[in-house]
C-alpha cells in the first residue's frame, strides 16, 4: 500500500478524532464563560490561539508552508472571514435566541449542504448509503441534544440565522477542500484562522480579553487548551482528511461531535442522560459504522455497481 493509500485509510479516523476534539470544547468554553468572557470574545481567543500556535510551529519547523500566492488569497478570505466567522456569529446568536441544543442541530445541517455542494463542485456521487447515513446521523443528533420533543418554537429570523451557522460550516469545508488542491493542511488552517482573528479583532474588546485572560492562570490555560486541543488539532486533522476522502463523507463522520459533547456533559458536568439522548447517540454511532463498513453479499463474489459506488 502506497503513501496515498495509507493516508486514505486513516482519513476517516482523522475526521472522528476531529469530532472528538470539537466535542469537548464545552469543557473549556464553560470555564471561560464563568471568567466573564462573552461568546464573541471566546471565539476571538479560539481563533487567535490557533493562528498563533500554527504560525509559530511553521516558522520553526517548515517555513515553506507559509508561502501562498496572492491570487489564492480569496480562498482564505472566504474560508476564514465568511466560513469561520459567519458560522461562529450565527451559531452564537442562535444560542442566545434559542438554546445550545437548537444551535447545535442547526450547525449540523451543514453535512446536507456539503453533500449537495460537493455533488456540484467536486462531482461527488450521492449514494444510497451516504444518504441513509446522513439522515440517521442528523436524526440521532436531534435526539442526542434534545431538540426532538422540545416545545420551543422559532421565528423566521431565528430559523434563517440558525441555518446560517450550517451554511458557514459548509462553506469552510468546501473552501478548505479547494485550497487543499494546492496547499498543505497546516497552511490552509493557519491562514483561515489568521483571517478569522483579524475579522473578529475590532469587535471583541481586545483590552478586556487580555485583562481577563492574564488575570488567571486557569483562564490562560483553558484558553490555550481550547485553541490547541479543540481547534488547532481537530481543524488540521479534518483538513488533512479532506485531501484524502470525499467532503460529503467527512462532514457526515463529523457527527461524532454532538455524541462526544453529550457524553462530556454527562461525565464532566454530571448532566442527566435520558433514554432519548442514549438512542440518539446510538443512531450517530450506527451511521458512522454504516458509512465505513464494507458491504458484501453472502454467497456472491461479484459486487453490484451500486455497492461499489457506496464504498
Amino acid at each position: 500500500m502506497g503513501k496515498e493509500g495509507r493516508a486514505a485509510k486513516i482519513a476517516p479516523v482523522m475526521v472522528i478524532l476531529a469530532g472528538i476534539c470539537w466535542g469537548i470544547v464545552g469543557i473549556f468554553t464553560r470555564e471561560l464563560s464563568q471568567a466573564g468572557l462573552s461568546a464573541l470574545q471566546i471565539s476571538f481567543v479560539r481563533s487567535c490561539v490557533t493562528a498563533v500556535f500554527l504560525f509559530l510551529y511553521l516558522l520553526i519547523y517548515d517555513r515553506k508552508k507559509l508561502r501562498i500566492q496572492l491570487k489564492d488569497l480569496w480562498v482564505f478570505l472566504l474560508s476564514g472571514g465568511v466560513g469561520t466567522v459567519f458560522c461562529n456569529f450565527c451559531y452564537l446568536t442562535t444560542i442566545q435566541n434559542a438554546s445550545l441544543s437548537v444551535a447545535a442541530i442547526f450547525l449540523y445541517t451543514a453535512p446536507f449542504m456539503v453533500v449537495l455542494f460537493s455533488r456540484w463542485v467536486f462531482r461527488e456521487k450521492i449514494t444510497v448509503r451516504k444518504g441513509v447515513a446522513l439522515v440517521v446521523a442528523f436524526s440521532g443528533s436531534a435526539l442526542a441534544v434534545g431538540v426532538i420533543g422540545s416545545a420551543r418554537a422559532l421565528g423566521l429570523t431565528d430559523l434563517l440565522i440558525g441555518l446560517g451557522a450550517g451554511m458557514g460550516y459548509a462553506t469552510y469545508s468546501i473552501l478548505s477542500r479547494v485550497a487543499l488542491k494546492k496547499y498543505d493542511p497546516f497552511t490552509v488552517t493557519a491562514y483561515t484562522f489568521l483571517v478569522a482573528t483579524v475579522v473578529l479583532l475590532p469587535f471583541c474588546g481586545i483590552t478586556d480579553v487580555v485583562t481577563k485572560v492574564a488575570a488567571s492562570g486557569r483562564v490562560a490555560a483553558n484558553s490555550a487548551l481550547m485553541g490547541i486541543v479543540s481547534t488547532m488539532l481537530p481543524c488540521v486533522s479534518y483538513t488533512f482528511a479532506l485531501r484524502h476522502m470525499e467532503t460529503g463523507k467527512a462532514s457526515i463522520l463529523s457527527f461524532v461531535e454532538p455524541l462526544v459533547a453529550t457524553l462530556a456533559g454527562v461525565l464532566v458536568f454530571h448532566e442527566t442522560l435520558t433514554l432519548q439522548n442514549s438512542v440518539g447517540m446510538l443512531m450517530i454511532f450506527c451511521a458512522v459504522v454504516l458509512l465505513n463498513a464494507k458491504l458484501k453479499r453472502w454467497g456472491q463474489s461479484r459486487l453490484t455497481t451500486e455497492t461499489k459506488e457506496m464504498k
